[in-house]
């Protein structure tokens, strides 16, 4: 028996895992990073195709951008929030260097984002907490604006009006607005 296949199921190609990094600290505010599993001129490849640029030297500042955005409370580089970093860059798929670099704030806006309010309930004053709050909201909110500022570099910032020619005899009625129907 034949399967048939649903045409309202789309079947989304699995994705590939996002490029990595591995970090060999320098000192304790600077790591350099490496490819996790040893090939470089792919993993090289992948970075600049993940960043959306052809120049090493954007690479390079975005991996210092996000290293610096990276520290932990303690002082080191957190490879974890790299990778995540990363991650979240990859799937934006900057198309040139300019959403590349909004992609990077992006990612380090959320993760300074994160940071602040993971260290919300560590502060004990009021006042402290109150600081805190009011930074995470300013950070989540420059986040959304980024995200918005991101989709109208993609998409255009055209609004689109749709019009539609209605004609009401005497005697008709007419209703202007989105109308549904009873739920059945």
């Amino acid at each position: 028996m034949k399967k048939q296949r649903n045409p309202l199921v789309t079947h989304a190609e699995p994705r590939r895992a996002p490029v990595r990094v591995s970090l060999q600290r320098i000192n304790a505010n600077l790591s350099k990073a490496h490819p996790p599993d040893g090939d470089g001129k792919i993993w090289w490849a992948r970075l600049k195709k993940g960043l959306g640029t052809a120049s090493s030297d954007f690479v390079d500042a975005s991996l210092y951008q996000l290293q610096a955005a990276a520290q932990m409370h303690c002082g080191g580089i957190s490879e974890m929030a790299m990778n995540a970093a990363l991650a979240l860059i990859e799937a934006a798929k900057p198309q040139n260097e300019i959403e590349g670099a909004l992609a990077v704030q992006i990612a380090c806006t959320h993760t300074a984002a994160m940071a602040v309010l993971a260290n919300i309930d560590r502060l004990g004053t009021e006042r402290r907490i109150a600081l805190f709050a009011s930074a995470a909201s300013r950070l989540l909110r420059a986040y959304a604006m980024q995200m918005e500022v991101f989709r109208r570099l993609r998409n255009g910032g055209q609004q689109y009006v749709r019009v539609e020619h209605v004609h009401v005899n005497d005697g008709g009625q007419a209703v202007i607005g989105n109308v549904k129907g009873p739920d059945r």
